[in-house]
């Protein structure tokens, strides 16, 4: 079984569910954004695209998927 792991690619991208820092709600979140995302609650931008990964400006609670 271990070589089928080897074999077959997992993606590195995931889904983040990360808590905005000034007002403390929780939202999901692509890790690889191409679009800034702002937090529903506030309006703080909670995920800015770099090109690769999303710099999360937030704590991320949990990784889904």
């Amino acid at each position: 079984m271990a070589e089928w792991d080897n074999l077959i690619p997992r993606p590195s991208s995931r889904f983040l569910r990360v808590k905005c820092l000034s007002c403390e709600s929780e939202q999901i979140v692509f890790s690889h954004a191409t679009h800034e995302i702002k937090c529903r609650t506030c309006g703080e931008v909670i995920a800015r695209p770099t090109g690769g990964k999303a710099e999360i400006n937030g704590s991320v609670m949990a990784v889904l998927g």
